[in-house]
């Protein structure tokens, strides 16, 4: 043996996707990925096998790229019999013709009926009501002098604001609020419990829609009932399918902005400082570069939603079949140093950040504008009112929801000086 050149060039292994290190951490994994295998084929932990690309380059051009469907019908019958990709219970509660399952000209027609309803005009008349659904949830631990972030703010925030959106009365918004716990509970374990709030939602959606029917309100249901293209209105089975990911995209997605980016501030106070003095001084201009910053720094959704490749097709340099699933990890092409300079730094003055956490191309996520508007009215209500806030639990401790696609907290504990309301 050549003891003198034993171990050089040698590529370090593989690391272990998908452990409990891992989700505490996966941008070294990714790392490894974008330098060594940027698009591999991962068993993943429901068993299906996927392609994964890491790549800033590869990930936009293939989240763009026609020739991946967004339909399940394109996997191999027997994994997609399983119901082992997608949301689960949505197949079985028949909410299966939603944005992230279909493909144009259905995307096509359902995306502009739906934008009919969902407009800029409508998100920023939203303002005044989510700044009191802010103030208010701040005001119920503000004199408590400590919290969970999670579960008592960055949780209920965005399930009341999107249902007021949606047009759930506030009498039945305890019972969304409980199924959507179920769904971020459950995501990363066994499937019964987001199957079952699934269909309970389901239910609850057709009996509103019916309600709704008879007597139209200026919400987005009401919106998307009346909502016609051409003539051709919405089935029932479309507009519950639509509000149901509005509402299941529009929720955890803004759960994890506000998480992730309140726990990136608490373990970069140089950065925070910068956002407290700014926010002091009326400057608005730095929160939103802070927003899409801390979008990119450790975004809420980790990998894009399922595709599907309708035909054979070549991905950074490997050849990937029909019928395969692509997962665009998000997380990872963020953090291209091909892209974005020093990209392991948190800096939230970054000017030149098109990041990919809302995704890219047709499927670019319709609710975007109210999560970014979510977003800086949490940070503002946190840290102006709370200005000492501080992590009570070491870094080590906390723990991450299991799951796929999305990447978020299950706790945030905090500490502050009381303040009265």
């Amino acid at each position: 043996m050549d003891h003198e050149n034993a171990g050089a060039d040698r590529t370090p292994p593989p690391p272990d996707l998908f452990s409990h290190e891992f989700a505490t951490d996966p941008y070294p994994a990714y790392a490894w990925l974008r330098e060594h295998a940027p698009v591999r084929r991962t068993v993943l932990p429901s068993g299906v096998e996927a392609w994964l690309v890491t790549r800033y380059a590869d990930a936009r051009e293939t989240l763009a790229d026609p020739r991946l469907s967004k339909n399940p019908a394109h996997h191999s019958e027997a994994a997609h019999g399983k119901g082992k990709v997608g949301i689960p219970g949505e197949r079985s509660a028949n909410l299966m013709t939603h944005l992230l399952n279909i493909d144009p000209p259905d995307h096509t027609r359902l995306r502009r009926l739906v934008s009919k309803a969902f407009t800029p005009r409508r998100v920023a008349a939203f303002e005044p009501r989510v700044r009191e659904l802010a103030d208010r949830l701040v005001d119920g631990f503000a004199e408590r002098g400590s919290a969970d972030l999670i579960h008592e703010f960055a949780f209920p925030l965005p399930i009341h604001a999107i249902c007021d959106m949606l047009g759930v009365p506030a009498e039945d918004q305890d019972d969304f609020r409980d199924w959507a716990g179920m769904m971020i509970r459950h995501g990363g374990g066994p499937r019964g419990g987001v199957g079952r709030a699934v269909k309970r939602m389901r239910a609850y959606l057709a009996e509103l829609i019916h309600r709704k029917r008879g007597d139209p309100g200026d919400d987005l249901i009401s919106g998307l009932i009346r909502a016609s293209d051409h003539g051709e209105h919405l089935t029932e089975n479309e507009a519950a399918a639509m509000a149901f990911i509005l509402l299941f995209a529009g929720f955890e997605t803004t759960v994890n902005l506000i998480g992730n980016g309140t726990y990136a501030l608490l373990r970069h106070p140089e950065q925070r400082r910068l956002l407290q003095d700014a926010l002091a001084a009326g400057d608005d201009g730095l929160l939103r570069t802070a927003v899409e910053e801390l979008l990119r720094y450790d975004g809420p959704v980790e990998l894009a939603t399922w595709r599907f490749a309708a035909e054979p097709l070549e991905i950074g340099g490997q050849r990937v079949g029909a019928g395969d699933p692509v997962l665009v990890v998000l997380a990872a092409a963020d953090r291209d140093p091909a892209r974005f300079a020093d990209p392991d730094a948190l800096d939230l003055t970054r000017g030149d950040n098109p990041h990919l956490g809302y995704g890219h191309g047709i499927h670019y996520c319709l609710g975007a504008p109210l999560a970014r508007l979510e977003g800086r009215i949490a940070l503002t209500a946190l840290l102006g009112r709370l200005p000492d806030l501080r992590l009570a639990a070491e870094s080590a401790d906390l723990r991450w929801r299991g799951g796929l696609i999305m990447r978020g907290l299950r706790e945030l504990p905090v500490e502050f000086e009381p303040v009265r309301v």
